[in-house]
């Protein structure tokens, strides 16, 4: 080989070696970039508070609750927080930062986390809330620099709304009748320069659905020409009768989500009037048998959809299984995988069984909306209940074992909701 060829070669090799070096620093690179995102992600997560995390709330009625959280980018400027304050008051916040980047998910993040701690740790007011928030913000904000949020406050003792929107869109309201009610802001968007604010309140006595959310959602524009969704949000609302109805509807009708979306859907419904099948079944094997058969025959009649019957004996299987071993005879999960592994897992629901006196209560209900009918079954134990926080990691990580039948539950129904107790769950199916 003469040194010319040597040369090249040697060359050739060294320019293969600096670009390989090259190659694994920016993967290097692009994997530190992505782990920051990724724990910058799980930092917005873990400040934005959900107290209804598939939960319901009782009371004179009931009220599903259900969200939808879809940033646009990792860093997102709309955030929201949804708190218990009582057995009687929920709180819900929706924060839009101005703009898009690093600038608007610092504003709706550092709205979001005070308005938390204020909760945490001070007697709950609204007014008060409003207040201490605004002057909070106020020196943080650029001259220009706007927020939009949403303060609102539900007490479902007393059917009463008490608001304050600064510059967010009009939440809407669907009355026992049908008609469309829209809440406009009574305040103009939080900058530097606000000095006061109106807190509004409305009789919600006769409403059956809830909207709230930010401008992303309604600003979209559609497949449909120039129209944006805004033409479209309130017929939706009114034909969905859950969270996942109006998410469908709208991500059929738009091309790409062009900005952060956020939205609360609340639905109130009367049980008491709509219940068709009731029963209470005892704390042993034959019984959660007999449940089966008793569930089954009872779709049998409201359905010949064979597809559908399976996955309702589906969701009662698993449901009133959790009830009778973590409920009535208060097996952990912990515990239930130990004696699976020891072999003795149905000896032992045997024997835990024999002299048990609490009960498994199901009531069926069916209701009417939009010509469609849906079926709507709860299942409640006699147990101490369970801490319902830990329904957010499960269905984060569908791969967990832990809670892996509520999983299957979720994903075999249009919803599932748990009392704050935890000792009670519902779910529907749409006929």
């Amino acid at each position: 080989m003469n040194s010319t060829n040597s040369k090249y070669n040697f060359d050739n090799f060294s320019i293969k070696k600096k670009k390989n070096r090259r190659i694994e620093e920016l993967e290097k690179r692009e994997e530190y970039t992505t782990y920051q995102e990724d724990l910058a992600f799980a930092k917005e997560l873990n400040l934005l508070r959900n107290d209804f995390y598939y939960q319901m709330v009782e009371s004179e009625q009931v009220f599903l609750i259900d969200f939808m959280y879809k940033p646009l980018d990792i860093l997102s400027g709309d955030a929201y927080s949804a708190r218990k304050i009582d057995n009687d008051r929920a709180f819900y916040l929706i924060v839009d930062g101005m703009g898009k980047g690093l600038s608007a998910s610092l504003g709706a993040m550092l709205i979001t986390s005070y308005v938390n701690h204020i909760i945490d740790t001070c007697i709950f007011d609204l007014y008060e809330l409003v207040d201490k928030t605004i002057k909070y913000i106020k020196p943080i904000l650029l001259e220009e620099e706007t927020v939009s949020v949403d303060f609102i406050l539900i007490n479902h003792k007393t059917e009463q709304l008490h608001y304050s929107k600064f510059s967010m869109p009009r939440s809407l309201m669907q009355t026992n009748s049908g008609e469309i009610i829209k809440i406009k802001s009574n305040n103009p968007p939080i900058s530097k320069y606000i000095d006061n604010f109106i807190l509004s309140e409305l009789d919600i006595s006769n409403i059956t659905k809830f909207l709230f959310h930010s401008d992303g959602m309604v600003e979209n524009s559609t497949r449909f020409g120039n129209q944006l969704y805004a033409e479209y949000v309130e017929n939706d609302f009114l034909t969905s009768f859950t969270k996942d109805d109006l998410r469908a509807k709208f991500l059929w009708k738009i091309d790409e989500q062009e900005d952060d979306i956020t939205f609360i859907f609340l639905n109130k419904l009367d049980l008491n009037s709509a219940t068709i099948a009731t029963k209470k079944f005892s704390s042993t094997l034959e019984d959660i048998e007999s449940a089966s058969g008793w569930y089954g025959d009872i779709w049998a009649t409201l359905t010949e959809d064979a597809e559908l019957q399976g996955m309702a004996a589906i969701v009662f299987s698993e449901l009133f299984m959790n009830a009778f071993e973590h409920g009535n005879l208060s097996i952990d999960s912990a515990n239930k995988h130990k004696l699976l592994e020891d072999g003795i897992y149905f000896d032992t629901l045997e024997e835990l069984s024999k002299g048990c006196p609490r009960k498994i209560s199901v009531n069926i209900s069916r209701v009417e909306h939009q010509k469609n009918s849906y079926i709507l079954t709860s299942v409640r134990d006699e147990g101490d209940g369970f801490d319902t926080e830990i329904l957010s990691k499960i269905f984060r990580n569908s791969k967990t074992f832990n809670g892996r039948g509520v999983f299957v539950s979720r994903r075999s129904s249009l919803g599932i909701y748990y009392n704050s107790k935890g000792d009670k769950v519902l779910y529907l199916h749409k006929l």
